[in-house]
């Protein structure tokens, strides 16, 4: 690629590109490797008419696939007026390296559909959605084996549902057809667990790097995550998840910002109470208790032990960059800091768990939910009553062993079969915990100096091994 111009703003793809450059000038890797993985391997416009209250507009939309050493590919669509052929290809090559980091076995792909859909009503926006789905269909880009899309920015399982139902009138044949897309309704072949999974994914990330002694220590961070005070920008379903999971885990979230505001506590806020309130209020701002930030004082800024961006890339740039106070920032939104403020960060020695696999969890649970699909059972129906079984049989014998009562709360623990929400939440935990593990070890096997050029590398080695096993 070629160098940026330092007066110029890099691109959200010219910042994936550089990063991505960074580790494979430190690692050794295959260079034809290289230069396949800096490239979409393709993308496609589609521009298609729909009739809205009796007249026709005409709607665009994309699908990049970046890579596809693995099959499905894998990646969200997302609904909004801010996207461009060139952020939907950053988005998709972001998700092969995503998928690589926690061992889930797809390529990389994102969509994306220049829309505000909140100016549609229902019916209108299942028109328009159902139409981009068979104008993907139809080209080959959606279908249970080769492009399975999920929820993104402005879309939901409602949307997941819609393009479902597209996929099944014009599959009829295919009895995979509810494997097509994920993060589905659960009365349609979703998962449990799914909605919440990036979210408690990031979560799961922050818990496995405090489980580190030495890495806490590198970082200049005192106490155990439960001991600092974290801000969160974005308040939207990872945002809300992600709070919400910290927050029932003992944590003190001290400030949230959405797109119309913010709100700070230095004591803490009550993230359960602030959900009801937006759904009552359509807003955090004025939350009882909190100060209110205007939109134009960047509550980024704000001093926190741990720093969540949770929203849209970019958000961290060399604009505000020196201004950020934080030890940690764990990123739960796709690219939120710019190469070159990630560069000045590294050096300021704040420490950042990146994207590629703190935000990883909702495809992690992507992929338990296509197994369920593609296996048509639903997880842990074999194995919960043998489980169950299995604990009055030891209850039993410590019974028969013992004179000693049992108290009821074990009791209920050695017979209690987990079920499918349970098996989801143990395989998230497993695959963010093991990831990380990974990630250390490439860091100390390269010498590298952060976390994101390790997991980066995790992602690079395991593909060049998939392509050269399988030829270039």
């Amino acid at each position: 690629m070629k160098s940026i111009n330092e007066n110029i703003k890099p691109t959200f793809l010219q910042n994936v590109d550089m990063m991505l450059n960074d580790t494979i000038n430190c690692i050794n890797i295959d260079p034809n490797i290289a230069k396949i993985l800096k490239i979409c391997r393709s993308v496609i416009q589609v521009k298609f008419p729909v009739k809205i209250n009796g007249k026709i507009e005409i709607f665009y939309g994309w699908r990049a696939v970046h890579s596809s050493h693995r099959l499905p590919v894998k990646g969200g669509l997302r609904f909004s007026l801010n996207i461009n052929q060139e952020e939907i290809e950053a988005l998709a090559s972001l998700m092969t390296f995503k998928c690589a980091v926690v061992d889930v076995p797809f390529g990389g792909a994102k969509g994306g559909l220049l829309i505000d859909p909140k100016k549609y009503d229902d019916e209108s926006l299942e028109k328009i959605t159902k139409k981009f789905a068979r104008e993907l269909i139809r080209r080959g880009f959606l279908s249970p084996a080769r492009d399975v899309p999920a929820p993104d920015v402005g879309t939901s399982p409602r949307e997941m549902g819609w393009i479902l139902d597209a996929y099944k009138s014009s599959r009829p044949d295919d009895i995979n057809h509810m494997a097509c897309v994920t993060g589905k309704p659960i009365e349609h072949g979703g998962i449990k667990g799914r909605l919440e999974s990036t979210g408690k994914g990031v979560h799961e990330a922050l818990k496995e790097f405090f489980r580190h002694p030495e890495e806490i220590k590198k970082s200049n961070i005192k106490g155990q995550l439960n001991d600092q005070k974290i801000i969160i920008q974005g308040f939207g379903n990872v945002g809300l998840n992600t709070a919400k999971s910290l927050f029932e885990d003992g944590a003190k979230i001290i400030g949230v910002s959405e797109i119309d505001g913010a709100i700070y506590n230095k004591d803490g806020i009550n993230i359960n109470k602030l959900e009801k309130y937006k759904l009552e209020n359509n807003t955090i701002v004025n939350f009882p208790n909190t100060k209110k930030i205007n939109i134009n004082n960047d509550l980024l800024t704000y001093q926190c032990d741990i720093l969540i961006p949770a929203a849209l890339e970019n958000v961290i740039t060399l604009k505000n960059v020196d201004n950020i106070n934080t030890k940690l920032i764990c990123e739960a939104a796709n690219g939120p800091i710019s190469y070159r403020a990630n560069k000045r960060l590294n050096e300021k020695g704040i420490t950042i768990i990146p994207d590629i696999y703190a935000n990883a969890g909702g495809v992690a649970v992507s992929y338990f939910e296509w197994i369920r699909n593609t296996s048509h059972i639903r997880m842990g129906r074999l194995s919960k009553r043998y489980e169950e079984n299995r604990g009055d049989t030891i209850i039993n014998a410590i019974k028969h062993l013992s004179k000693e009562n049992l108290p009821q709360s074990i009791i209920n623990k050695l017979v209690y079969g987990a079920n499918e929400e349970d098996i989801v939440s143990s395989g998230l935990e497993d695959t963010m915990r093991m990831a990380f593990h990974e990630i250390l070890k490439y860091k100390e096997k390269y010498k590298l100096n952060n976390y994101r050029m390790a997991a980066y590398a995790v992602a690079l080695k395991k593909i060049e091994k998939s392509y050269l096993e399988l030829g270039i």
